[in-house]
């Protein structure tokens, strides 16, 4: 089983030439007019975790405040 310290541990060491390899292959499969579209599309789903996170955090601050006055 991979543990998810093995996977940041392995992602931390991606070099330059290793990302350029990496977007070069993306662009062979995509093309060039995909690529946005996908990104467009990465930063939405990241953008509505990040607003998700924060309304759960206020969820929780909110029931502690209320535990408290009571």
């Amino acid at each position: 089983m991979v543990s998810l310290a093995n996977v940041l541990l392995f992602l931390g060491s991606i070099g330059g030439t290793e990302l350029i390899l990496i977007l070069f292959i993306l662009l062979i499969f995509f093309g060039a007019k995909r690529i946005p579209e996908l990104a467009r599309g990465l930063g939405r789903g990241i953008r509505e975790f990040k607003d998700a996170t924060r309304e759960v955090k206020e969820n929780i601050e909110e029931s502690v405040k209320e535990d408290s006055k009571k």
